[in-house]
């Protein structure tokens, strides 16, 4: 099945099964390579970026696991997706990344570097500050709420209730060689906060009481609204 095909697909089967919606798709660059790194809670978070209404090149990097999957596994060969083997420091998939994002691709990556089986962001890895310093593009926070219960309300009949919401998109710098782990860190809570800030408090986990994210809070005129159903 062509990309086309599976994409119209999963817009019917969210415009008829979910009530989903996306807030902030100006903040989305129309083309050009872009990193969106997103918070990860559920199986159902590449398909709710897959059939977001502004990037339809988007694909993800998908840990290698799910190759054992059949029908995550068919999903992401047919969206294009990478596998990662997150077990060890896996170059090839790096590689891989960063040619399709040169070439003009959206990239969905989790910082986190793992689903959250807490409903709550987890700390932080350096993957993805380390993607986007090699290929130079701009990064876009995106929020995911709603995620995490989706497949059991399905199963049972119910329509879950998801938003995904963009944040503004930035740029990391290079970072210095004086300092270098210490700017790093910096640069993963940035990013970490930024997508905390476009969550309800009750997903804020590890980053709760960080001060960049309360500073954040207060520069978009406080917490986003809980919605849960």
């Amino acid at each position: 099945m062509e990309r086309e095909t599976l994409q119209r697909i999963m817009y019917y089967l969210f415009d008829h099964l979910t009530v989903t919606r996306f807030e902030g798709t100006e903040n989305v660059p129309n083309e050009g390579g872009v990193i969106v790194a997103t918070n990860h809670m559920s199986r159902m978070d590449i398909p709710l970026l897959f059939v977001n209404p502004v990037r339809k090149d988007i694909t993800a990097l998908v840990a290698e696991k799910y190759v054992k999957y059949p029908a995550i596994s068919w999903f992401a060969k047919t969206a294009g997706a990478i596998y990662i083997d997150r077990s060890r420091a896996d170059f090839g998939a790096f590689r891989e990344a960063q040619k399709l994002i040169k070439a003009g691709i959206a990239m969905g990556i989790a910082p986190e570097g793992t689903r959250s089986k807490v409903s709550e962001l987890l700390e932080g890895k350096a993957g993805t500050i380390l993607l986007a310093i090699r290929t130079g593009v701009p990064i876009v926070p995106v929020g995911l709420a709603g995620t995490e219960d989706s497949f059991k309300k399905l199963l049972t009949f119910r329509k879950p209730r998801m938003i995904a919401r963009f944040g503004k998109p930035y740029v990391i710098e290079e970072l210095p060689r004086e300092n270098r782990e210490e700017a790093m860190q910096k640069a993963i809570d940035e990013i970490m906060c930024r997508i905390a800030a476009l969550l309800p408090a009750r997903y804020w986990g590890f980053y709760k009481d960080h001060p960049r994210l309360q500073e954040l809070i207060i520069e978009q005129g406080g917490p986003v609204p809980d919605e849960r159903s």
